[in-house]
């Protein structure tokens, strides 16, 4: 079965970066689409970022455009979310999701991970 496992998260000052990797198991990474969600406590998860199989085509919300990039390392089965000028509103949980289909920033994945804590304050 597929398993992914989030990790990078942490607090950061605003303006600071992290990196979150999203390691994955039990797939043939080329083969999946994947995606990072975020969600902040008492709000609907939104979508952050998605990548396709090949790692050419990408999709940004539109708050994280030109703040964030998604990457994938197919050979490692892993995917990145590097964030940068991060704001307190970037504050969320942050999940990973994969699926064979594209789905872009929609959360009908089939697979997901457990999160990781994101928490931007001065």
């Amino acid at each position: 079965d597929v398993q992914l496992v989030e990790s990078g998260g942490g607090s950061v000052q605003p303006g600071g970066s992290l990196r979150l990797t999203c390691t994955a198991s039990g797939y043939t990474a080329g083969q999946y689409c994947l995606g990072w969600f975020r969600q902040a406590p008492g709000k609907e998860r939104e979508g952050v970022a998605a990548i396709d199989r090949g790692g050419i085509i990408t999709d940004y919300a539109h708050s994280v455009k030109g703040r964030f990039t998604i990457s994938k390392d197919n050979a490692k089965n892993t995917l990145y979310l590097q964030m940068d000028s991060l704001k307190p509103e970037d504050t969320a949980r942050y999940f990973c999701a994969a699926d064979t289909l594209w789905f872009g920033l929609n959360p009908q994945y089939r697979y997901w991970g457990q999160g990781t804590q994101v928490t931007v304050s001065s």
